[in-house]
């Protein structure tokens, strides 16, 4: 399998560190697939892979911020109001489920949804539930940040370990 990716990427002509980017990038990989491809397919430094898996997940978010204000903008009652009820429906459920948790924890709340590095947590969801909440992208983006990169030291420490005991 590893020879297939990296005859693959050869074929293609994406170099090492962008390929580390491209899959840190993804909304269901980020860090979680893009530091192990790194390090055990790649073969590439523990530093230089930490570097653009976390500059690979934080590339997209702006851009996904910015989006997720287009979309909902869009969706007024005139246009797609299908679309406009669901997506009242999923704030308002989300609000009244979390909202008490997230005032009170508000910046350490983003933070860990960020800096976890479980399934279904990361920079995606970070700047979901930064959305959904009214967190300012200015105050969002560093929280985001933060936990991009405790989340990638803490993916790395783990596959780092794991190469020292398995070899």
């Amino acid at each position: 399998m590893r020879e297939f990716l990296v005859e693959l990427l050869d074929g293609w002509g994406v170099a090492d560190p962008l390929a580390v980017a491209l899959i840190s990038a993804l909304p269901v990989l980020e860090l979680r697939g893009g530091v192990p491809f790194g390090r055990l397919v790649l073969e590439m430094g523990s530093l230089s892979t930490w570097i653009w898996a976390v500059v690979g997940n934080l590339a997209p978010l702006p851009l996904v911020f910015w989006l997720l204000g287009v979309v909902d903008g869009y969706c007024t009652p005139h246009r797609l109001a299908w679309l406009r009820r669901l997506l009242d429906r999923l704030y308002a459920h989300t609000r009244r489920r979390h909202t008490a948790r997230f005032v009170r924890l508000r910046d350490m709340a983003l933070l860990m949804v960020v800096a976890i590095p479980l399934p279904l947590t990361g920079g995606w969801s970070g700047v979901l539930a930064a959305y959904v909440f009214g967190v300012p992208l200015r105050r969002a983006s560093w929280l985001i940040a933060t936990g991009v990169a405790v989340a990638g030291t803490a993916v790395l420490a783990l596959v780092d370990a794991g190469l020292l005991i398995w070899s």
